[in-house]
């Protein structure tokens, strides 16, 4: 499946990464147990994808009340995803993909020279119900999302 386009109603692919403790991390162990937003981003401590962390960390309860966890992801290492983490209090997970294989089973598509900023929303079954898509609007991700999980209950 690797660089298909996802769609709505595709299932996640599955993805065993670390985390930014170092911690394995697998999507199968939250398909049927929480909805899960799953965010690609180019680059920690960049100015647009600091604003879409912090985004996502301001309307963190909001997430939590909808029964879903957040989930960012990019190439960058697990000591540079620990940092960025610790420096804008981020509550929730951040993984390394330093090969960019979940990026590219996910189909995101680079953008110049960066990988692309895209988000999904995958439900209790393991579905993909929502997808967007803004490189240059990072902020406008976490309200998308929200706007959708509220669309939704």
């Amino acid at each position: 499946m690797e660089n298909e386009t996802i769609v709505n109603g595709n299932l996640v692919p599955a993805f065993t990464l670390k985390d930014q403790d170092g911690n394995t991390f697998s999507s199968k162990d939250y398909v049927g147990k929480k909805k899960m937003v799953i965010y690609f981003y180019p680059k920690d401590e960049s100015a647009i994808c600091t604003k879409e962390a912090c985004a996502f960390r301001d309307s963190y309860a909001d997430y939590v009340d909808a029964g879903a966890i957040v989930i960012g992801i990019n190439a960058g290492t697990v000591e540079s995803h620990k940092a960025f983490k610790n420096h804008h209090r981020l509550p929730f997970t951040l993984l390394s993909d330093p090969d960019n294989k979940v990026l590219k089973s996910f189909g995101i598509k680079n953008v110049l020279f960066l990988t692309g900023r895209e988000t999904f929303v995958i439900d209790l079954n393991g579905e993909i119900v929502f997808k967007f898509r803004g490189f240059l609007n990072g902020s406008d991700h976490s309200k998308k999302v929200l706007d959708f999980l509220k669309s939704v209950r």
